[in-house]
């Protein structure tokens, strides 16, 4: 191992508190989730798991390294989530294998962050494994009657919490950047949809989709003991970026950059225009006192040009500040349905956008301003 790789890790670990990730195998025992060409899901996501914490827990002593399960045991959703926040973790992250229906030769890993899926997806990832909870048999109890087979219930993904959004994001492009150039994956691209395991957890996470037991060739990939220490190698790299920026007053060092990395999808730190915009007053200001929503499609550490080619071509892009970070919304209604279609309407831009609310200038609970709107609509 390259001594760079090491370096933000070691440096001060005896001085600094802990970082705490938590490393999530997906399925387990009674489920083994997708199964084809003689591999099962279940196996593939442990033994990558394990290469990604045996790289952490040898090279970074100041981390804590939690495992949802080290062997072959079943673990419900809500459970996974709740070792993570009970915790405290930094950083949690989900391992998983892709499928899709038999004929069909996918290839490529791809990485996702909490969020909704498109309406015109017949069968997401996240329905796919969100499948497991059926295999808990008091899942209607954790999962307030939760049904992944049902369009219907996804309405309770329609509001993201957005305190951790912009770290998951930027996690994840690390993790697709450094797995597909170390283990020479090809690169499905960072993602949004609506899985359970993750709307649970309250610090930043991602899922990894790791490649498709579906193909034979991926298959054959997806069980070499090589290719999955490649996989687990990358997932370090990307583990030790990440906390090289944001563990407080951690080491500025970067990790081994991999050859040739792949290009994320949406910039983590863009370049600062010559010329930005000044910063909007108060966001969602009213006369009257409905809330007001608007969809969020990016924050950066930077001030950007609402008019800028980070905007993608959107009009009506506005910006405004909170805290280090420049928040950028397009949409303002006091309908929110009108902002969920809206929202619906720019995923294909920017799959990571989400529903923020206001009210009387001030920032609110979307989910509290949602179901005042019901309120208020159900009163008519």
């Amino acid at each position: 191992m390259a001594f760079t790789a090491c370096l933000a890790c070691l440096a001060g670990a005896a001085t600094k508190p802990k970082f705490t990730l938590v490393i999530d195998a997906g399925h387990g025992g009674k489920d083994g989730g997708a199964c084809a060409n003689g591999a099962k899901e279940k196996n593939i996501n442990l033994n990558v798991a394990l290469a990604f914490g045996r790289y952490v827990e040898k090279n970074c002593p100041d981390v804590k390294v939690i495992y949802t399960r080290k062997t072959d045991v079943f673990v419900p959703l809500h459970q996974r989530a709740e070792i993570a926040n009970k915790n405290k973790a930094d950083v949690f992250i989900s391992i998983h294998t892709n499928s899709v229906a038999s004929g069909r030769a996918v290839t490529g890993m791809e990485t996702y962050t909490m969020g909704m899926r498109r309406s015109d997806e017949k069968l997401s990832a996240a329905m796919r494994e969100n499948e497991v909870v059926l295999v808990e048999s008091d899942y209607k109890e954790h999962y307030a009657g939760f049904d992944p087979k049902v369009p219907e219930s996804y309405i309770i993904f329609d509001i993201v919490n957005e305190t951790n959004m912009a770290q998951s994001v930027e996690l994840a492009q690390l993790i697709q950047k450094n797995v597909c150039a170390t283990a020479g994956r090809p690169n499905k691209g960072v993602k949004s949809d609506a899985f359970l395991v993750l709307r649970e957890t309250s610090m930043p996470a991602c899922l990894i989709e790791l490649g498709y037991i579906t193909t034979p060739s991926e298959a054959t990939y997806l069980t070499n003991a090589a290719k999955v220490d490649a996989m687990g190698k990358g997932i370090y790299q990307a583990f030790v970026a990440y906390k090289a920026r944001h563990q407080q007053g951690g080491a500025s060092a970067q990790p081994e950059q991999p050859a040739q990395p792949a290009q994320p999808e949406v910039p983590v730190q863009p370049a600062q225009p010559e010329q930005p915009d000044q910063p909007a007053g108060a966001p969602g200001q009213t006369a009257g006192s409905a809330p007001v929503f608007k969809v969020q499609i990016m924050a950066s550490a930077v001030q950007l040009s609402t008019t800028g080619r980070e905007m993608k071509g959107l009009e009506g892009v506005e910006c405004y500040k909170e805290g280090n970070m420049w928040k950028y919304t397009v949409g303002s209604s006091t309908n929110y349905n009108e902002i969920k279609r809206l929202r619906k309407d720019i995923l294909n831009k920017f799959p990571q956008a989400f529903i923020i609310a206001f009210k009387n200038g001030e920032k609110v609970d979307a989910s509290a301003a949602l179901e005042e709107f019901k309120r208020n609509n159900n009163s008519h």
